[in-house]
């Protein structure tokens, strides 16, 4: 689907609903809809201000919110501005419009004879993509990969395989025929492609064409039907809707309300979008009802009509609320579901009722506080248990059981700790967002700096994730390896705590535009053998082998001296002594991701070394994984590093600093290196050990020495200052198979 950036969607949504959650109709019967003189309704759908039919006309709160009625059809439809998106629904928090999906055919040869993409750009709009939207890819032998524009830095997909229709499942869109993908928030540009891996030669018989679509994941059903079915792309046109997301202006409630075009009426409160890019919207206050963009603002409610007093009583409307009150001879609070109205009876013994009740409430309370000192140990030592087993505490204990110095090194903080070194998990405390959660900065009551990795709410799956990554870190020991300094169990979402590494990711460093003076061919070189140890260590020196499973620049982080650090272990594995490969379900991150093992499925430490040989060529190219600005021999940064180097092209794809400050012969043998760590057959490709001392041995060979003086020199000055907070507040820019 493409949506033109100079015209786009727009969404609109009057929310009259409570400060509570509770929602309500846009508009009840006599509320003003829209601007006077005004055409309210676009065949069936009803369009709200700020939301205007007609082009210039003055309806709308600004052209952004202009909507075209072509009188064309019967009944006429609604379509945003001069585009030819029609809008199919405009509902209390989203806009829902019309969708178009992409895909791709191919001959029985395997020849591709048709193909099209889905693109959403809202580049220069007011409108984000929202996450309920899913990615989905149907098919039996396709790759769908996702990528996000420069300013949302974002790239993932999905694979959908099959090897015939018995095994496939109607409704399941797991991976089998159909697989699907989240999308962060505050998205403005997607691109989705969909790549056949074999050519449906050995599924053509019943799967000519895969297809790809962004939308309501709720509006689509995967059926077996559709891996044949020549209307696919229509249905998905005409039943699976884009949803959008839409805030007015950049600022957000506070700055709004202090600004001469703030928009909310009377008795109506501001909320903030929650899109991650600023902008508000208006909801009418409890109790009120109206459109909160149009004077007067929102109206009292007359509860009274709904006769929410007892049949006795007496209903007063008050200004956002009402009031019960009892007839004359009734007592009581006068509510139909309190206690209503009773009707007094002289012959009734009220004093002694009176005391009877005086005495019984007395005794109650003392039996109560008896029970509450004797209970509260038992309730809290319950709630204690019940997170406990919630957060997976059962498999902590079970796995270092046999380990007693892990548990003994690990400490367990409360939620006041953590919550207090947060700032009650403020905003601008969050160091990075994934997947699975956010990683916020924070600060101890001894001073010291921590990164606390806070997860959502998870299912057994994610928590398996958790408690891998605690059983890893308290068994590693090195210096090149982020260091793990206990969790927090009594939250109804498990944390961990971090060693604070305050300079960022490399990523960050090789794709920062201006560069960075310290960031010499030397300092590459450095960084790329200290994290060559880290993981070699990991895979001989630990206690027990571990394959990280998700190397690549964003998981290795830079400390204050510039020092590497591997970090993020959710997705590693153990492997035991006895065992030279591991059975695992497919994870890591595309462009990083091992073709052996993602074919077979079968993990071994020679996984880690192909995502290691596209860090190395990231560090020397200054290229990306994954790129979409390339031609297609160039998306793929393994692939055309290779291609490079067998047609004695390197020197010509290595970034500018890396030519003037490396030696040719240097160069050449990273590059070699950077080869055989890329082979398509792990067994071909060195171990970790030997790439770590190849390393070592490359960085004491310099092409002039007193350059790496220089640079030493640069370095030490550079180092002597107080290291700025690099480790800023972005989306991470990888989509992984599962993230974070």
């Amino acid at each position: 689907m493409f949506l033109n950036s100079a015209f786009f969607q727009l969404f609109f949504s009057l929310l009259p609903l409570a400060l509570a959650t509770t929602h309500t109709k846009l508009f009840t019967q006599g509320t003003t809809i829209t601007k006077p003189n005004c055409q309210a309704k676009c065949g069936n759908l009803t369009v709200p201000f700020p939301f205007g039919i007609g082009r210039e006309t003055g309806c709308s709160i600004n052209p952004w919110f202009d909507v075209y009625c072509n009188a064309s059809f019967n009944p006429p439809k609604p379509f945003i501005s001069e585009t030819n998106l029609e809008i199919f629904e405009i509902a209390e928090d989203n806009l829902r419009v019309k969708n178009t999906a992409g895909g791709a055919c191919y001959d029985k040869l395997g020849n591709r004879e048709y193909r099209d993409q889905a693109i959403i750009n809202l580049a220069t709009s007011p409108f984000t993509i929202s996450d309920s939207n899913k990615f989905t890819v149907v098919g039996c032998d396709e790759l769908g990969i996702i990528l996000g524009s420069e300013e949302s830095n974002f790239s993932g997909g999905c694979f959908a395989l099959c090897s015939s229709t018995d095994s496939l499942i109607e409704g399941d869109c797991s991976g089998f025929g159909c697989c699907q993908t989240s999308i962060p928030k505050g998205l403005k540009k997607l691109n989705a492609t969909v790549t056949s891996l074999d050519g449906h030669i050995s599924v053509w018989s019943f799967n000519p064409c895969g297809y790809s679509f962004f939308g309501d994941p709720n509006s689509y059903s995967f059926s077996v039907s559709d891996l044949n079915d020549s209307s696919f792309e229509e249905r998905i046109t005409q039943n699976v809707p884009v949803v959008l997301e839409w805030a007015i202006g950049i600022q957000n409630c506070s700055q709004a309300t202090k600004s001469n075009d703030y928009t909310c009426f009377r008795n109506s409160i501001c909320v903030d979008s929650g899109t991650g890019l600023g902008g508000y919207r208006c909801i009418c206050s409890q109790g009120y009802e109206g459109n909160p963009y149009l004077s007067p603002g929102c109206t009292d409610i007359n509860e009274c009509v709904n006769t929410p007093c007892d049949e006795h009583g007496i209903c007063t409307n008050t200004p956002g609320n009402f009031h019960c009150s009892c007839k004359k001879g009734y007592r009581g609070d006068g509510i139909k579901d309190g206690r209503g109205c009773t009707a007094d009876n002289s012959g009734f013994p009220v004093i002694n009722f009176s005391l009877g009740i005086s005495f019984g409430f007395l005794a109650m309370i003392i039996a109560v506080t008896v029970i509450y000192f004797i209970t509260k140990k038992w309730k809290l030592m319950k709630l204690r248990e019940k997170f406990f087993q919630q957060n997976g505490g059962l498999l902590l204990k079970q796995q270092l059981s046999s380990n007693e110095s892990s548990m003994k090194s690990t400490k367990i903080f409360t939620a006041e700790e953590l919550e207090k070194a947060t700032n009650n998990y403020a905003e601008d405390r969050i160091l990075g967002r994934g997947g699975y959660g956010v990683v916020y900065k924070g600060i101890l009551h001894n001073q010291l700096l921590v990164a606390i990795k806070k997860s959502r709410v998870m299912d057994q799956t994610q928590i398996e994730q958790f408690i891998n990554e605690v059983i890893i870190l308290t068994q590693v020991n090195h210096r090149n390896v982020v260091n793990i300094l206990g969790c927090c169990l009594e939250t109804e979402v498990p944390m961990l705590v971090y060693e604070y590494v305050s300079n960022g990711t490399l990523c960050h460093h090789i794709h920062n535009n201006g560069g960075m003076p310290w960031f010499s061919w030397d300092s590459r070189l450095r960084i790329a053998t200290e994290a060559a140890g880290a993981l070699a260590y990991l895979h001989s020196a630990a206690g027990m082998p571990i394959i990280h499973r998700d190397v690549k620049s964003p998981n290795i982080l830079l400390d204050e001296y510039y020092t590497a650090k591997i970090a993020d272990f959710g997705a590693s594995r153990l492997v035991p002594l006895d065992q030279a490969q591991v059975s695992t379900l497919v994870q890591g991150t595309i462009g990083y991701l091992d073709p052996e093992y993602f074919q077979t499925s079968q993990l071994t430490e020679k996984s880690d070394v192909y995502s290691f040989g596209v860090v190395l060529a990231e560090l020397m190219t200054g290229r990306k994984p994954l790129s979409n600005t390339k031609s297609d021999d160039e998306k793929s940064l393994a692939t055309f590093f290779v291609m490079s180097l067998k047609e004695n092209r390197l020197f010509q794809i290595m970034d500018p600093r890396v030519l003037r400050e490396g030696s040719l012969e240097q160069i050449q043998s990273v590059g070699e290196l950077v080869k055989r760590c890329l082979k398509l057959h792990g067994e071909e490709r060195p171990t970790m050990n030997e790439v770590a001392m190849e390393l070592e041995g490359l960085r004491q060979f310099s092409r002039h020495p007193w350059t790496k003086q220089e640079i030493q020199e640069e370095g030490i000055g550079l180092m002597s200052e107080d290291p700025s907070d690099l480790y800023t507040v972005r989306f991470n820019s990888d989509l992984k198979t599962e993230d974070f």
